[in-house]
């Protein structure tokens, strides 16, 4: 443990561990098979990148978003640690020097998607590397039971033919009791391992509202905390947008994002926002996996999500520096039969999934019995347009599709170009004095791209035709002729959505669709869908609902949200400040004097303050010294 801590104190400058972590690395030390369940938040990323410096060889890391795994990469590079993620954002040639520096070179941690594993070309590659320890993030999506169902997730035992004995550590925030035994069968521990932390967040308040005027329930919200920074989730574009406009007109700091915006603008929108230019961010679900912004003060629905899991992981953003936080969920009724009908359509007809994939080969133009392995773009609304379809019903047989094995969807991600030079400095030196307009070109990138030797860097050819004065054209030109001769290495920008070809295209009457599979998809979609309308609409403390929903006994309300508020006889103000007085001393002291609580409140009020801090008490949502006369912190 004392080499773990140095690695700790050196990278990320922390003395200790958090509650679990220490458990963690020492099982994957050990080289046991591991599944962790930490809340979000709860620093999994350290769990295996303690361990992969400390073990000798390349820590494999399982991700199923690029841009979480470009988030981690671009994390540990920051700390001088050497990390790739290799992505179907990627041409052939940069996987292949990504590649060879895991096999040759001194890479720690090498980042891949769980498609990658199925590929014949990959596994060579792999077994010629050094692997420590194989990490698989996220790793309910291995589980059908789970709310994130990803197929490729389950080629992940494959690894373990090839590299017998290398320990695989499992992590996820969301997992019930069926979906953490799923993860281990499926990914074949020996016997059963499970280091859990309890997912009771003591900082952060669950509630739900359901009124005639959501908007208004926002804008109310915001008004009381507006200089706090906060997330409000919505569930589509098109409502990111008009939210956030409606917002900014009414004078609010705002902001929006969504995978469909292009990648300098996400980037930029991203660090505005942690960086506290824009107080709120309005998005979709693609924005959250990854950031570790720890003065979140607040996470809003304006939409139900679909499942606990994905409102617990998203709620669970708010609040990461253990301060006070809320998480509101805000629906009216007509939501519940949207979250009905999306259910519905989440499961469109056999028949049509077979139409939809007769016509996408079409649309690629894929002859039969070609295309295995093969990642080709796609736009699914001009496919969609093109063959008279309906837009989200084709998304979901495309996703029906992934799940039956035959394609791989990737998110919305875009990449800009970039570039690596490739030669010394002297063979650099030659072609500049060959061309003058290369140059001019070689000179701009030298002079502002720091590391352009050691890495693939982000350019804007608009940007560097302006400042050489050369027509944008002829800047590529001169870029692709560079990479040609193995000067550079030159990766145009990258962007939208990839199919990816699993087997090769079929006839349609040859397509075999698992009808089982899909009624259980669909069975587990509706029993999702009931938990959830269960918790929008229960009278039960919100946060006990959630622990017992993930296997979590608990009998102890939290006595903070509106269901616990209730139930008490207590004015509702008063409570509100007992509560923050306590949970803000806890942030200073282990203990407080109940005298000194009392102590706060004007004389009218102290009598109700010393019942609450009795009630609470004795409902186990405070815990008394012997002598009753301290609050000691839980």
């Amino acid at each position: 443990m004392n080499e773990s801590l140095e690695i700790l104190k050196k990278y990320w400058g922390f003395d200790s561990f958090r509650k679990k972590q220490d458990q963690i690395i020492n099982s994957v030390i050990e080289k046991k098979d591991t599944l962790a369940l930490l809340p979000t938040g709860g620093g999994k990323s350290i769990c295996y990148q303690v361990p992969g410096l400390q073990l000798d060889g390349v820590c494999i890391v399982i991700s199923p978003l690029i841009a979480l795994m470009q988030d981690q990469v671009d994390q540990l590079k920051r700390r001088n640690i050497k990390a790739v993620a290799i992505s179907s954002a990627m041409s052939q040639k940069e996987i292949d020097i990504a590649l060879d520096n895991a096999i040759y070179g001194n890479t720690k941690f090498l980042y891949i998607s769980p498609e990658r594993i199925g590929s014949r070309l990959f596994q060579v590659r792999l077994e010629r590397m050094n692997i420590s320890l194989i990490a698989v993030d996220e790793a309910h999506c291995i589980s059908e039971w789970g709310y994130d169902f990803r197929p490729a997730y389950l080629n992940i035992k494959e690894i373990r033919k090839l590299k017998v004995g290398v320990p695989i550590l499992a992590l996820t925030a969301t997992a019930t009791p069926e979906v953490v035994k799923d993860i281990q069968e499926k990914l074949e521990f020996p016997s059963e391992n499970v280091i859990q932390d309890s997912f009771t967040r003591d900082n952060l308040t669950y509630n739900v509202k359901c009124s005639n005027n959501k908007l208004n329930n926002i804008t109310e919200y915001l008004s009381n905390h507006i200089d706090e920074t906060g997330i409000i989730y919505c569930s589509t574009r098109k409502e990111v947008k008009n939210l956030c406009k409606n917002l900014i007109d009414k004078g609010y700091n705002t902001t929006f994002y969504h995978g469909g915006l292009d990648y300098k603008i996400r980037q930029q929108r991203q660090e505005d926002w942690i960086s506290d230019k824009s107080r709120i961010m309005v998005c979709t679900n693609a924005f959250g996996m990854g950031i570790d912004k720890p003065n979140v003060r607040y996470v809003l629905h304006y939409d139900i999500p679909q499942t606990l899991e994905a409102y617990f992981q998203e709620a669970g953003r708010a609040g990461r520096d253990e301060q006070l936080a809320e998480a509101y969920l805000f629906y009216e009724p007509a939501d519940l039969k949207k979250l009905e009908e999306n259910v519905k359509l989440k499961y469109p007809e056999l028949s049509v999934i077979k139409t939809t994939y007769n016509a996408l080969g079409n649309y690629l133009q894929l002859a039969i019995g070609s295309g295995k392995e093969e990642v080709f773009p796609i736009d699914i609304l001009d496919l969609a347009d093109r063959f008279n379809l309906e837009l989200l019903t084709t998304f979901n047989a495309l996703k029906f599709l992934e799940i039956a094995g035959y394609i791989s969807l990737s998110e919305d991600y875009n990449t800009p170009s970039r570039i690596k030079i490739l030669v010394d400095k002297t063979q650099l030196y030659q072609e500049q004095v060959r061309d003058p307009k290369t140059n001019v070109i070689i000179q701009f990138l030298l002079r502002t791209q720091m590391g352009i030797f050691e890495d693939h860097l982000a350019i804007n050819e608009a940007v560097i035709s302006k400042h050489t004065k050369l027509g944008l054209k002829e800047v590529k030109d001169i870029l692709n002729t560079l990479d040609k001769k193995g000067t550079i290495s030159y990766l145009p920008k990258n962007e939208g959505t990839y199919i990816t070809y699993l087997t090769e295209r079929l006839d349609i009457t040859n397509l075999s669709l698992p009808y089982e599979n899909y009624n259980k998809r669909k069975e587990i979609a509706l029993e999702k869908l009931k938990a959830m309308e269960s918790f929008l609409t229960s009278n039960q403390c919100f946060q006990k609902q959630l622990m017992l929903y993930f296997g979590e006994e608990t009998n102890q309300d939290c006595g903070k949200c509106l269901n616990c508020k209730k139930s008490t006889p207590y004015n509702v103000d008063i409570q509100d400040s007992v509560y923050k007085y306590i949970n803000n001393q806890f942030n200073i002291s282990d203990r407080i004097k109940i005298e000194e609580i009392v102590g706060q409140f004007e004389i009218s009020m102290r009598d109700e303050v010393m019942q609450i801090i009795r009630w609470m008490i004795d409902h186990e949502m405070a815990i008394a010294d012997e002598l009753g006369k301290e609050l000691i912190k839980p």
